[in-house]
């Protein structure tokens, strides 16, 4: 390791054993608590069924006046000792504190007053609020159970894809919103279920992209010599054949920093201003000079 590489920033140590037990709870609580804001403040008053067990306790509400959290303790605890029985005691574990804390926020946020009446920004706050706890939770290796969980043991007998049995299974909690309350709810509902889905992927993979670049040229070396050099980060040489040409040359792979973009490119084109350079966006990077897995 060269001594600027230890100027970088440095990942911490992934923690291990009863601290990575305690920051999983702590995190699975956290998000569970954030989802029940979201959800109370913004989806139930302006009967937003986005999906899941959360949306059929909208529903229920709307229909029966029946307590949201009793309706999602009712129809999670039979999900999780299907989930027990079916997929296994480890999915069980991880499931059973999201499951029961989740309902319990949910009931003692509901008086909480209400920051808006609008659907459409309640649809897309709500969104973000429970994309956010959801993204919390999956942090802490957890789960919320509800639909999840019927949608994994679908998975696991049907053969379908996990996606498309969560795609059937909240599309289904969507249209019936449609039937019974109203299509512009509905419409309101997807908005907050794409949110939602948009704010768990940035939570899971990150805002902070790391760039990984593909740089063909005839002056490999030098431009590998300055890579090494002047960015201090490691590159891959790939062999590799042209489609058109069918000769063989040699890809460069450079993993960098947001921040060395416009460093990367200066240089290339400093060295060969012909150089073909391909830049994309690399959500997640292990290894040295980035995070360690697990952190």
């Amino acid at each position: 390791m060269s001594q600027k590489s230890s100027n970088r920033k440095k990942a911490s140590l992934p923690l291990s054993g009863p601290q990575r037990h305690v920051v999983d709870t702590l995190l699975i609580i956290v998000g569970s608590f954030i989802i029940a804001l979201g959800f109370n403040l913004f989806f139930l008053p302006n009967g937003i069924a986005s999906g899941g067990v959360s949306g059929i306790s909208v529903l229920t509400e709307a229909w029966f006046g029946m307590e949201p959290a009793f309706t999602q303790w009712a129809l999670n605890i039979p999900l999780f000792i299907l989930g027990i029985l079916l997929l296994g005691k480890n999915y069980g574990i991880r499931s059973l504190l999201g499951s029961v804390v989740l309902p319990l926020f949910v009931y003692l946020t509901k008086d909480w007053p209400l920051p808006t009446s609008n659907p459409l920004l309640a649809s897309i706050y709500g969104g973000i609020a429970v994309g956010l706890g959801i993204g919390i939770v999956y942090r802490g290796r957890g789960s919320t159970g509800g639909l999840t969980t019927l949608a994994q043991i679908i998975q696991k007998y049907s053969g379908l894809s996990f996606s498309l049995c969560v795609v059937i299974l909240d599309g289904s909690v969507i249209l019936l919103a449609a039937c019974t309350l109203s299509l512009e709810k509905a419409l309101y509902a997807l908005v907050g279920l794409y949110v939602t889905g948009k704010v768990i992927d940035a939570i899971e993979l990150g805002f902070n992209y790391s760039k990984v670049a593909y740089i063909i040229s005839d002056h490999i070396e030098p431009i590998t010599a300055a890579v090494l050099k002047d960015l201090d980060r490691g590159c891959t040489k790939l062999n590799a054949t042209g489609g058109y040409t069918g000769t063989d040359r040699t890809v460069l792979m450079v993993v960098i920093g947001q921040s060395e973009t416009t460093r990367l490119k200066t240089l290339v084109q400093s060295v060969d201003p012909e150089a073909f350079v391909i830049i994309s966006n690399a959500h997640e990077v292990l290894g040295e000079g980035f995070k360690l897995q697990g952190s």
